[in-house]
């Protein structure tokens, strides 16, 4: 893994640059890998949640980020054979530990949404080793509840009997956004849903019915939880439908390993409805890896950027610094114990 810099730049843009796609062949089938960003820097992991792909994410500039797309999720994907045998939960998190071997990556952040988040928790367990931390955004650790397995049922038949369908996709929206997101301002949809339904019509149906299937039979994770020794970070919206099991994760690892974001009014998909949220505790967190310097906010009368700052990436005024105004309730934050923040 290649020596980190001085600090963090985050931004939020929303399409990768400058990276390359490549085509992972492992004992469990092709994976496709968008890799964004110099392979000298520390290594980002990143697995999106069911139907979605790399097309949208957060970038951090000091960081090679290896998107990770759940097998046929990626843009221009064939449908997975009907002689291939189905994947379950084991079986993904294998696929990333052999990703890690292909690029030959030995320590590494994770970044997961919600079945993303799960299969990267599940890595982890298998593999403490090979972690440093996990952020997640609205992460599931549960088996599914009765509710939710007959419901993900619902959408599995709509998936094999009418595709990626309009109300299928009505129903995904209403996973990954809130209400007052999808209504859109006066009524009119956001850039960010429209080009969510764009890469949700150029889905492989029976691809994603597969990966829905395999997150329908996840097994629970909260023993394992207990035992999990990663510095771990959770985004959750309080309008998401992961919200209640986002806490119930975040109490089983406790305080000493996990710290707790939950953004008002937002939904599951933090990343894309509202990623300001998301920038000073993922600083304040990786400051804990020592990727980051102590963050030194500008204020009125300073001249110039602050290079130590991602925030000036972003170009955020200081009156948006406070959590009230980023719309966010900040729980306690725990990296390292040595650092003083």
């Amino acid at each position: 893994m290649g020596e980190s810099s001085d600090s963090v730049s985050i931004d939020i843009d929303m399409v990768p640059f400058g990276g390359k796609e490549c085509v992972v062949k492992t004992s469990r089938g092709s994976v496709s890998v968008f890799v964004c960003g110099d392979q000298e820097k520390p290594a980002l992991i990143t697995y999106p949640d069911v139907a979605l792909n790399y097309a949208a994410s957060l970038l951090l500039h000091n960081f090679c980020i290896y998107h990770i797309d759940a097998s046929g999720h990626e843009l221009g994907a064939d449908e997975i054979s009907s002689d291939f045998p189905l994947l379950n939960v084991d079986d993904l998190a294998e696929q990333v530990a052999e990703v890690l071997d292909f690029f030959g990556l030995e320590k590494v952040l994770c970044l997961g949404v919600t079945a993303g988040a799960y299969i990267l928790t599940l890595f982890a367990m298998k593999y403490q080793e090979r972690m440093l931390g996990l952020i997640l955004v609205s992460p599931i650790c549960k088996a599914p509840s009765w509710t939710e397995w007959l419901y993900n049922k619902v959408l599995m038949n709509l998936l094999y009997f009418y595709g990626m369908c309009g109300v299928l996709k009505e129903c995904l929206l209403q996973r990954y956004f809130s209400k007052e997101f999808r209504s859109g301002e006066h009524g009119a949809e956001s850039d960010i849903i429209q080009a969510c339904r764009r890469v949700l019509d150029q889905g492989q149906s029976l691809n994603v019915l597969h990966f829905l299937q395999a997150i329908n039979e996840r097994h629970d994770l909260t023993k394992g939880l207990k035992e999990l020794q990663c510095k771990t970070l959770i985004f959750v919206g309080e309008s998401s439908p992961f919200h209640t099991e986002s806490l119930h994760m975040s109490a089983t690892m406790g305080s000493k390993n996990c710290g707790l974001v939950e953004v008002q009014a937002c939904g599951s998909l933090v990343t894309e409805e509202y990623p300001l949220a998301m920038l000073i505790p993922i600083e304040l967190f990786l400051m804990g890896f020592g990727y980051c310097k102590q963050p030194n906010f500008p204020s009125s009368s300073s001249n110039g950027p602050n290079p130590t700052s991602p925030l000036n990436h972003s170009c955020i005024a200081p009156e948006l610094l406070s959590p009230e105004s980023l719309g966010i309730k900040l729980k306690p934050i725990k990296t390292r114990a040595d650092i003083n923040i």
